[in-house]
């Protein structure tokens, strides 16, 4: 049984602020630029005196880096490696102590090794929008259905489900009688998330507006970070290894990488004889087969022939508008394995994701079993039963 244990580990966190001596640096402004690892977000951190300590999680890498947080009026640059926390002062106004944490992404060793038994296994159905449906149990009372999603990190409910489904909004009682708006930010506390038999116990949750057709909420990979996680379509289950995997004959191997904390493989297409190499973030939170970044296909120079198969418009939860074409690719080649005549998404407009990178989701990825892992960040794909299944967009 997994059981994630946050409360101790913020308790130790805050009193490693006892320590003598922490480095000060001043501000007159609340606002705070991050520059992490030579990605520089102006005015991204607010600086909040009663949250002790405030934790910034450092971009997830396994290579050294600096991070700068830069104040209107100072600086501080630390060196973190992964497993690594540094801890200190913001001044503000010269009276108000804001106890700032800069955090790897990647916990600790030995906190890797205690999160988590050695084998668990989640059982989940495989919905008609291609969603890795979850049953999930919170507080032991309320059902709902997550998916799992790649291209996501940590728990996220939708709004409506919280609204309809749990009773985290009970000490809201206008709000849940409907009189008044919720405040999503007051939530009563989940001290319990269960599926299957892993069990988190004080997990944070978020409340959102987006997840997959039909789902109540989502998780995301980060979530079993040094963990190997097995995708098994052919069993409907998705496996977690915490000790190194012997990976099963037929699997083909290739290195994945993690990019702005999104789950990256490179691949390619084939058209008319020529490849095409990019990055894919791999996203079983999508319906679609292949979303391919507009600057990217035009830097590519890909055949404007392709044949199309419809033009339509979406949306984002912002409402922000996106045009995109969905066309037919002949070949499409990941892991050494090869898949023909795709629908794949062509963009329209700027990535939503925020910077270029193309898209494989679950119409695709469904094809294959994967064993994801996360400790020395390896892909391994298989084809499973639904390689020869009709693509949604092509039905």
């Amino acid at each position: 049984m997994k059981t994630l244990i946050l409360l101790p580990l913020l308790l130790t966190a805050y009193c490693s602020f006892a320590q003598k001596s922490l480095p000060v640096i001043k501000a007159t402004s609340k606002s705070v630029s991050i520059n992490d690892g030579g990605d520089l977000d102006k005015n991204s951190w607010t600086l909040s005196p009663q949250i002790k300590p405030d934790i910034f999680k450092a971009e997830r890498s396994r290579k050294t880096k600096w991070v700068t947080f830069y104040t209107d009026i100072d600086s501080i640059r630390v060196k973190v490696k992964p497993g690594t926390i540094y801890n200190f002062i913001v001044l503000l106004n010269g009276k108000d102590s804001c106890y700032t944490q800069i955090a790897s992404a990647i916990p600790p060793e030995d906190r890797l090794k205690n999160t988590i038994a050695k084998n668990d296994t989640i059982p989940f159905t495989l919905t008609a929008y291609n969603a890795i449906s979850v049953k999930t149990i919170i507080n032991n009372t309320d059902t709902l259905n997550f998916h799992f999603d790649t291209g996501s990190w940590d728990f996220r409910i939708t709004k409506d489900a919280i609204l309809k489904k749990t009773k985290l909004l009970s000490n809201q009682p206008d709000a849940s009688a409907g009189k008044t708006n919720p405040n999503y930010n007051k939530l009563n506390k989940v001290f319990k998330l269960q599926m299957g038999k892993l069990v988190w116990d004080n997990p944070e949750i978020a409340a959102t507006t987006l997840t997959a057709h039909e789902m109540d909420g989502r998780f995301g990979w980060n979530l079993f970070e040094g963990k190997t996680v097995e995708v098994n379509y052919d069993r409907n289950l998705l496996i977690i290894h915490s000790r190194p995997l012997k990976i099963p004959t037929g699997y083909a191997k290739s290195k994945l990488e993690i990019i702005h904390s999104f789950v990256i493989a490179k691949v390619n297409f084939e058209i008319d004889h020529q490849k095409h190499f990019g990055n894919f973030l791999f996203d079983t939170g999508s319906d679609q087969a292949i979303i391919l970044d507009s600057a990217w296909a035009s830097r590519e120079n890909l055949p404007g022939n392709l044949k199309l198969i419809k033009s339509t418009v979406l949306h984002n939860p912002r409402g922000v508008k996106f045009e995109i074409k969905i066309v037919n690719a002949p070949v499409f080649q990941i892991n050494d394995f090869q898949l023909t005549n795709i629908p794949t998404v062509i963009l329209g407009g700027k990535n939503p994701a925020g910077f270029e990178v193309n898209n494989l989701g679950n119409d695709l990825l469904k094809r294959f079993n994967m064993i994801l892992d996360f400790k020395n960040d390896y892909l391994y794909l298989k084809p499973n039963k639904l390689t020869g299944v009709k693509y949604r967009e092509s039905s």
